[in-house]
């Protein structure tokens, strides 16, 4: 009886040794383990540290891809002939719904079909869109061996920049003073002559101006555009366009449309919004 007793002391005590032993060792197992586990870093594949996605945003350098609510929209398209043989001014009115997000640079093609669909006719690009704007795409002198009947307008890669509500605003440009007018002497068929006023407070290095001139029904009849450069603040600046040989139809409205790439160039950039207010994706 003592011996069985005894027996099971020393197996007791041999239980609590290897116990120890287990213990001891997976303590150390532990220790090496964390040891040698990688810190959370932005290469990791994880959602980890205080990142807004995983592997960008927070701590990371890398911005985090912003997807807007709403993408560039083509509203309608169209051309009208440029008074040379076989060629073509064509266009495309495109919106950018979102409010507060823009596009710095985006690819756009022209596909000009015939009858039966077959594309008779090609214009690529690169272009920009503010936040909330409604734009004309007008490219000149499209070439072409059959006469038109459609243009289709494909815009594509578009890279998203995201203003904060107290950043943006747009560019303060208006148009005053424009008339629409035949020219009754000298060369050309007509003109549209007009004053720009920079009320911005900022310098402009470009600014482009388009002309879209309609019929009475609005139908577009003709297109036109000129450039203007270092257009400083507060300067009013007169324009003017011609068209060298007629058009077709009779006038009765015609718009204006300013064009300033407020992405044009890092430091005006920086200029024209207040640092760290605005992402770029």
């Amino acid at each position: 009886m003592e011996l069985n007793v005894e027996v099971e002391k020393k197996r007791g005590k041999q239980i609590i040794i290897i116990a120890i032993y287990v213990t001891f060792f997976l303590l150390i197992v532990s220790a090496i383990f964390y040891a040698l586990k990688p810190k959370p870093n932005c290469f990791d594949g994880k959602l980890n540290q205080d990142e807004e996605k995983v592997d960008c945003g927070g701590i990371c350098a890398r911005k985090c891809e912003v997807t807007p609510r709403e993408v560039i929209s083509v509203e309608k398209t169209g051309y009208v002939a440029s008074g040379l043989v076989n060629k073509y001014d064509i266009y495309g009115e495109i919106y950018n719904p979102n409010a507060f997000m823009g596009s710095k640079e985006f690819s756009y093609e022209f596909k000009i079909k015939n009858s039966q669909g077959v594309v008779i006719g090609e214009r690529k690009g690169i272009n920009f869109i503010l936040p909330g704007e409604r734009k004309y795409i007008i490219e000149s002198n499209v070439e072409t061996n059959e006469v038109p009947v459609s243009v289709e307008l494909v815009v594509s890669a578009v890279k998203w920049i995201e203003f904060s509500v107290d950043d943006y605003q747009k560019p303060e440009l208006k148009v005053v003073n424009k008339v629409y007018s035949p020219i009754t002497s000298g060369v050309g068929f007509s003109e549209v002559k007009g004053l720009i006023k920079n009320e911005s407070q900022f310098d402009f290095a470009t600014i482009k101006v388009y002309i879209i001139v309609r019929n009475k029904a609005r139908e577009i009849l003709a297109l036109n555009s000129t450039q203007m450069n270092t257009v400083k603040a507060g300067e009013n600046r007169d324009f003017r366009v011609y068209w060298p040989s007629r058009f077709p139809g009779e006038v009765e409205f015609f718009d204006v449309q300013t064009d300033v790439n407020v992405f044009d160039s890092e430091s005006f950039v920086k200029r024209y919004f207040n640092t760290g207010k605005f992402q770029e994706y």
